[in-house]
């Protein structure tokens, strides 16, 4: 059976790490002499306390974690995060539902960017860093940056790391996983790093350039402002391109090959050749139709289009330009992308590059079993086969994202959103996106429309996407709470 004595025991040692950032924010706030001071120094209390009483319900547990108990203190851990991390909200009154709190939070961490804050611009220093500080925790994974500075909490780190990781396939490069945690998020970290001062040198103000470059990296898509943040310098803009696409290439081959200087494993990588040949061919697509129907110039239509492009497929979500605007087959274009995502194994959410290329593989083998009944064709992925039973996997995974994608259409529909919208949010969400593309719920609008229900609804799906739907559905399973 699941044992909830270790479960609360990690979730309580996580909090503490949860109380440590909020204090960061605490003196963030207090730096800029503001109101929400007070908020975040409770905030952080509570926290505490949450920390303490999670941690004596799980006191004299035995540091071992069962494959059951992985995915119930993955699930938990995010629900408990987002439950605590929206108290800096409620206590400073910049959002007095906790429907919207527990949303807006949520939303943060799943790094989806979908924001019910119908004034951003109004928000003091200390809770818009949280926002861009809560999506660039979740970047890569709550319990994976536990893994890494801590790995002598979670016992059975790599039964966690299977429940909590994106992809169908887990790729280390460490044969001690806390080893590959800790490379990743150094990754991770200078990545953000650079990205900040390159904003900074760009034009951007210290404050503006630290927000962007963790929105950006974590592939998050929270803004500080209310309007399109990169219209007033084309450079910033470029620059947000090159780092979005980093942050969707696998950390892994990313390590490889910008680190360890054998860019010839990125570019032999399958995954890493499918999600560049899709930005290049979706931005043509969509450079031509400006060009021609909407009469931008060469160089606009280019930089507008990439720029859609690469935030769509890596589910950031920012945006330089109203796309709701465009022609509606720019639409299904980016849509195709929201449900495509970029690698697995980076911050970006989606169903990932690497599935639609092993799906289009086992098509491929279909036809070529019509002509030749009695060949054995394996499904191969950068030279290696893939097994049998992760092919049925892949199967059952898409199966089941197209039946949550359908129930959640059909309730928003029933709710009274058109079915354009519903198609647009449900897509958006589950992919972790946050932009809608229509004139309702654009890249540049609020989410404080949809019911009390549907915003619910919303967070559930948006931490559905984010661990992958099977991670979190199986808890509601019969086979899964039995003892055999």
């Amino acid at each position: 059976m699941v044992n909830f004595r270790i479960i609360s025991k990690i979730i309580g040692s996580l909090l503490f790490i949860e109380a440590f950032f909020m204090g960061c924010c605490a003196a963030m706030a207090f730096s800029f002499h503001e109101d929400d001071t007070m908020a975040f120094m409770m905030s952080t209390l509570n926290t505490f306390c949450g920390a303490f009483i999670f941690l004596f319900f799980g006191r004299e547990a035995e540091n071992t974690l069962g494959r059951r108990d992985a995915y119930v203190v993955v699930t938990l851990t995010w629900v408990v995060f987002s439950f605590f991390g929206m108290f800096p909200f409620l206590i400073h009154g910049s959002l007095n539902s906790i429907t919207d709190a527990y949303f807006e939070t949520m939303s943060g961490f799943t790094t989806t960017g979908a924001t019910v804050i119908d004034n951003v611009e109004s928000l003091p220093h200390g809770l818009l860093f949280w926002r861009s500080l809560m999506q660039w925790i979740g970047g890569l994974g709550i319990v994976f940056f536990t893994i890494a500075i801590l790995p002598s909490l979670v016992g059975g780190s790599v039964k966690v790391f299977a429940a909590e990781a994106t992809g169908p396939m887990r790729s280390k490069m460490h044969p001690r996983l806390s080893t590959s945690a800790k490379w990743i998020w150094s990754i991770y970290v200078l990545l953000t790093i650079v990205c900040a001062v390159s904003f900074w040198l760009a034009g951007m103000d210290w404050f503006g350039a630290t927000n962007y470059s963790m929105s950006t990296t974590a592939t998050g898509g929270f803004s500080i402002h209310n309007g399109t943040i990169f219209l007033a310098s084309p450079l910033i803009e470029y620059l947000a391109i090159l780092f979005q696409f980093l942050a969707g290439i696998n950390f892994t081959l990313l390590y490889m090959g910008l680190f360890k200087w054998k860019m010839g494993v990125l570019l032999r990588n399958s995954e890493f050749k499918m999600y560049v040949i899709t930005i290049l061919i979706a931005t043509a697509w969509i450079m031509y139709l400006l060009i021609t129907r909407m009469d931008y110039s060469l160089e606009t239509a280019f930089r507008s289009s990439l720029f859609q492009v690469v935030s769509f497929i890596t589910t950031t979500g920012l945006s330089n330009t109203d796309a709701g605007t465009w022609p509606h087959i720019t639409w299904a274009i980016l849509m195709v992308l929201m449900f495509m995502g970029a690698c697995a194994g980076s911050t970006t959410g989606g169903f990932k590059s690497v599935r639609v290329l092993m799906l289009l593989k086992v098509l491929r083998n279909e036809f070529r079993h019509i002509i030749h009944p009695n060949a054995v064709m394996p499904v191969k992925m950068s030279g290696q086969s893939i097994p049998q039973n992760r092919l049925v996997t892949l199967l059952a995974f898409l199966t089941l994202y197209i039946i949550a994608l359908a129930l959640v259409v059909v309730i928003m529909n029933v709710a009274g959103i058109d079915i354009t919208n519903a198609v647009t949010i449900s897509l958006s969400l589950i992919s972790n996106v946050g932009a809608g593309l229509d004139t309702n719920i654009g890249p540049q609008m609020s989410w404080a429309d949809l019911s009390v229900g549907l915003k619910w609804l919303c967070s559930f799906l948006m931490l559905v996407g984010r661990l992958e739907i099977v991670a979190v559905l199986v808890l509601f399973t019969r086979s899964f709470w039995k003892e055999n």
